[in-house]
């Protein structure tokens, strides 16, 4: 370990993987009105494992390590403050934990659960609520979030910040909250885990199609909901289901020059059977209770397409009432267009062109949004209306940012 490029990969797979953890566990310890030294502290002892570990080798045990050092730093950091008058008493009141404790897994998950749910105030605006869930509890940098949400590093630091003075003044405790306020933040929390793994899944980078490291980190954030005896639901095993069984289809999305492969040419012997029985457990388990949520519906959707030994067997009037099912629980214009899709596939090309064109708002979203145009490129193909196809397609071209899709939708335009 005394490589330094070695060491540098080391830490900083660490950072990704361990610095949203210690964060929790400090915050947790110090209070969220000591959030930026928490912060503070675990970037400190990154800087100082990199710097350390480059020449006495890498510690038998790098997390503890690194939450160790952490702690102690903070502790000083707050003695020097008190010696200072920099901060009151109370502010500068901390209490030693017991070692064991303090390094329990069941502590540090506790502690990242009860931090999500801080991020996730419901009386936080929804992208006030991602963009500090991302930084805090997933140690995402700041461009790395502007481009998850579509947005500028400028933006981000805003609302980071405006959370941050919310759970500061406010004298919000991390705690998983009880009755009715639960289930509302916990709804919340599902909605921030969902849009994590969508980002992750069509990835708004203009090079990666697939990030998975946003789906890597939602898994990991809504498994933690199921192992915990105070929130785990239903709804909570069908929302992981459906990102098993997503995610189970990674490897064979893209092949090796970054092309795209859609769904009807993709090797079903590529995708990961285990963790698609793993999906289907979570789906079984989802079926306890009388809650029907988007989640069970959008589940059993990915499911079908899984059951299916090969595209032309997909059961599609079983899909279609899926979707009829979900647009009553979720009547978004996604949703309506992905049910159209279904549509064209049981035959009924021209109606599913009607459907788009009568989704609510569709002018806007044609002009916004890559997606609704690129599907009616490839109908109105179908129909073989090359001038309408044409039209739709270089709309769908000219808006998208992956270069994958733009690749994708040339040829499709070329084979007109």
């Amino acid at each position: 370990m005394n490589n330094q490029p070695d060491t540098t990969r080391m830490v900083d797979h660490l950072f990704r993987h361990e610095a949203g953890k210690m964060v929790a566990v400090l915050a947790n310890w110090l209070g969220l009105h000591n959030l930026q030294l928490a912060e503070d502290t675990v970037q400190d002892a990154f800087v100082q494992a990199l710097q350390y570990w480059r020449i006495h080798g890498l510690p038998e045990n790098p997390e503890a390590w690194l939450l160790r050092t952490a702690r102690n730093k903070a502790i000083d950091m707050l003695r020097r403050k008190k010696v200072q008058g920099r901060i009151s008493g109370a502010s500068a009141t901390y209490r030693e934990p017991d070692t064991d404790v303090f390094f329990h897994p069941q502590e540090i998950s506790d502690s990242q659960l009860r931090m999500i749910f801080a991020c996730c105030h419901t009386a936080l605006k929804q992208e006030d609520q991602v963009a500090l869930t991302l930084k805090i509890v997933s140690a995402f940098s700041m461009p790395e979030i502007a481009r998850a949400l579509l947005t500028t590093e400028a933006v981000v630091q805003k609302r980071i910040s405006r959370a941050k003075a919310f759970l500061r003044d406010n004298n919000i405790e991390l705690a998983i909250p009880a009755g009715a306020e639960l289930q509302q933040r916990l709804d919340t929390v599902y909605t921030v885990l969902y849009l994590l793994f969508n980002e992750g899944y069509n990835s708004i980078k203009a090079d990666e199609l697939i990030r998975r490291d946003l789906c890597a980190e939602a898994m990991r954030c809504c498994k933690l909901l199921t192992e915990h005896a105070l929130v785990k639901q239903p709804v909570t095993d069908a929302l992981l289901a459906l990102m098993c069984l997503h995610a189970a289809r990674f490897e064979s999305r893209i092949n090796s020059n970054n092309d795209i492969i859609l769904l009807r040419e993709q090797d079903r012997s590529r995708w990961d059977h285990e963790l698609v029985r793993v999906g289907f457990r979570y789906l079984n388990s989802s079926s306890d209770g009388e809650q029907l949520s988007a989640y069970h519906i959008e589940a059993a959707i990915a499911a079908e397409h899984c059951l299916a030994a090969d595209f032309d067997r997909t059961n599609w009037p079983r899909m279609l009432d899926l979707y009829d099912l979900l647009l009553v629980v979720k009547p978004a214009p996604v949703i309506r267009l992905n049910r159209a899709v279904v549509l064209a596939e049981t035959g009924e090309t021209a109606a599913a062109i009607a459907a788009i064109l009568a989704i609510p708002g569709i002018d806007h979203l044609l002009r916004s949004d890559h997606i609704y145009s690129a599907v009616l490129g490839n109908l109105y193909t179908r129909l073989s209306n090359a001038l309408a196809a044409k039209e739709y397609l270089l709309l769908a071209h000219q808006l998208t940012p992956s270069m994958a899709e733009k690749k994708l939708l040339q040829l499709s335009i070329g084979r007109l």
